[in-house]
């Protein structure tokens, strides 16, 4: 079934890209990513421009941040207060991120610039998430089990002034921690398309310390918000966003989300963060071989 993309400028495989979506939907549900850290990069690989590829793949991670946010709420698992800061400092990380962009995009610098970013951060963390899964997987130590599991948050977080209560994680520390952490989400989520969860979880559990139950869910929360307005910039700003393409993302992706939240629920989590990192690592290393290769076209003719 053969779409055409008006803003890409060329046709596609509707059947493949409703399929795409989806997978972004489960992981989203699985992991609380937004799941555009591989939608981005595989878009890129299909044959979509980079900057099309960035801009309508954060406007369908807000679809599936909505159906994985109303499948964890049910559960109890979103904490709003934590959310809505990590929102407030999303949202301004974003008007930042557009300015990158487009002085970036004025440079002719920024395909580049996305697939780099995408090599070193899912390098970075695919690695870290490896290591941590397989030693969760192959100890045997039940206390030190117990032990990793009270662990709190970052003597970092512990200095900054002015605490806050979030009854939600259990948690007594400066708002200006997930403050920072969400600005710092925000300008991803513009540059590269994602919804930043592939960062944001780990620190959430292990520099804000955050409850594992109250994750996933606070996660998709922010990212849900933080892609709106990433969404309305890139319409405004840069017109990069193919609503077309979105919109095939989105059917699939709305599916998938409620599916990878029942497999979460029962599911082993080191299982899952094994899985995951393996995914991370192979979609960095084909991003890397992108990089070293010559490409067909050396030169191309983008119509402003």
């Amino acid at each position: 079934m053969d779409v055409y993309l008006p803003i890409a400028n060329l046709s596609v495989d509707g059947l493949l890209i409703i399929a795409l979506g989806a997978l972004t939907g489960v992981l989203s549900g699985l992991f609380g990513v937004g799941g555009g850290f591989l939608t981005t990069p595989l878009l890129i690989f299909y044959g979509i421009p980079p900057t099309v590829a960035a801009a309508s793949a954060a406007t369908q991670v807000t679809g599936a941040s909505v159906s994985g946010v109303l499948a964890h709420q049910r559960q109890g698992g979103v904490d709003y207060r934590m959310g809505l800061v990590l929102v407030a400092g999303g949202v301004f990380g974003a008007m930042i991120g557009a300015l990158l962009f487009r002085l970036l995009q004025a440079l002719g610098q920024i395909d580049v610039v996305i697939n780099v970013l995408y090599v070193l951060m899912l390098g970075t963390i695919g690695g870290l998430m490896m290591r941590e899964a397989l030693d969760a997987i192959l100890a045997r130590d039940k206390s030190a089990a117990k032990q990793a599991a009270k662990r709190r948050h970052h003597p970092l977080v512990a200095a900054l002034p002015y605490r806050w209560r979030f009854y939600g994680s259990g948690l007594y520390i400066s708002p200006l921690a997930p403050l920072i952490l969400g600005f710092l989400v925000g300008i991803l989520t513009m540059l590269m398309g994602v919804g930043g969860g592939f960062m944001l979880v780990p620190a959430m559990l292990y520099i804000l310390g955050m409850s594992g139950r109250v994750v996933v869910g606070t996660s998709l929360f922010n990212i849900l918000f933080v892609t709106m307005a990433t969404t309305m910039t890139h319409a405004l700003t840069t017109k990069a966003v193919d609503l077309v393409l979105a919109g095939l993302l989105l059917i699939g992706s709305v599916m998938g989300a409620q599916f990878g939240t029942k497999v979460a629920l029962k599911a082993r989590p080191d299982i899952l963060r094994l899985v995951l990192a393996t995914i991370v690592i192979l979609v960095a290393l084909r991003m890397l071989f992108g990089l070293g290769v010559q490409p067909d076209e050396i030169y191309s003719v983008d119509a402003l």
